[in-house]
């Protein structure tokens, strides 16, 4: 099968991409690298395995010719972490709105099959745990940016979901619950590596707040087996949360991370104003349901938080040692 990944030179994106090769597939990325790099695809660019084009899902015409040559499209390109969230957040609705809907538009040209990548952010600040997939969410008010990401990737969905009904057009929805592993980049404000970063350097691990919000980390293995997965399984018209179970505060996290990397490093903790300006609101916890996920694939995450952990310092280890 044809696959064209948006974002594939990203985080995820590229360990889709090498999971879709190994099974024999053949994969076109289509990346603007504002936040992938050539670096994570480029054994499979330099050998072959994949045709990358450099350029933006926002020019409807690159998009078009590249759809119109897949047989499946996997839509991950989007914007994505808090920091870029709260500093650009003009760019990263129109990121998400526009390309989305420029993915779709040049899709259904053909009845190209599409699966969307959204966020456990759609679910807002709702209480009710765990998160499943027809809950109501609840967005904090629109003066605070820290909630335009979640509004912008629900209306992606409402998109997506739209073009099934409406034009026929086979698509899925995934939200990812806080997907981990190597590649992972630090500098959009992702907790994980940012911990291992820092114990790994023996410098400070810093949590915002007090340290009590919990979250469940999934890795990428687990995360890119679903997502094939659902696609083996053609489950159109349908939305899933992918994302591991295990929940963990993020100061028991922080304190995780500097014993599995055998660190010295103090444990900090900053104010969110500090962090991330006046306002900024936190969701205090974030665990899924992975029970329809598990009724339509067989499929649960399981790879355990310490693996993933000492896996990630591994990557983040040699990337050091290249560095020097």
């Amino acid at each position: 099968m044809r696959f064209l990944i948006t974002g594939g030179a990203g985080f995820i994106g590229s360990h889709l991409a090498e999971r879709l090769v190994q099974r024999g597939d053949s994969v076109s990325v289509l990346d603007n690298l504002s936040t992938g790099s050539l670096e994570n695809i480029e054994h499979l660019v330099d050998t072959g395995q994949v045709d990358f084009h450099l350029g933006s899902i926002q020019v409807p015409y690159a998009v078009e010719k590249l759809v119109d040559e897949a047989d499946f499209v996997v839509h991950l390109a989007a914007a994505l972490g808090v920091k870029l969230i709260l500093e650009k957040p003009v760019e990263s609705i129109e990121t998400n709105v526009t390309g989305t809907q420029i993915v779709l538009e040049a899709a259904a040209r053909n009845r190209t099959p599409v699966l969307i990548a959204s966020t456990s952010e759609v679910y807002g600040k709702s209480n009710k745990i765990p998160f499943c997939e027809d809950d109501d969410v609840v967005l904090g008010p629109t003066r605070k940016s820290r909630w335009s990401y979640a509004a912008s990737k629900m209306l992606d969905e409402c998109l997506a979901l739209s073009y099934w009904e409406e034009k026929q057009l086979p698509t899925i929805v995934v939200r990812f619950f806080n997907t981990v592993g190597p590649r992972q980049n630090a500098r959009y404000g992702m907790v994980l590596p940012t911990f291992v970063q820092q114990a790994l350097e023996e410098a400070p691990i810093t949590i915002h707040g007090d340290g009590k919000q919990s979250r469940c980390f999934c890795d990428v293995r687990d995360t890119v087996e679903a997502v094939t997965k659902l696609i083996d399984a053609q489950a159109f018209g349908e939305v899933f949360n992918i994302g591991s179970t295990q929940e963990i505060s993020i100061e028991d996290l922080a304190m995780l991370v500097r014993q599995r990397v055998d660190s010295r490093s103090q444990i900090l903790y900053t104010p969110y104003d500090q962090a991330y300006g006046r306002g900024y609101e936190d969701v205090q916890r974030r665990v899924p349901s992975v029970d329809k996920l598990h009724g339509v694939t067989g499929f649960r995450p399981k790879i355990t938080l310490p693996e993933i952990i000492d896996r990630t310092a591994a990557h983040l280890r040699s990337a050091m040692t290249e560095v020097i």
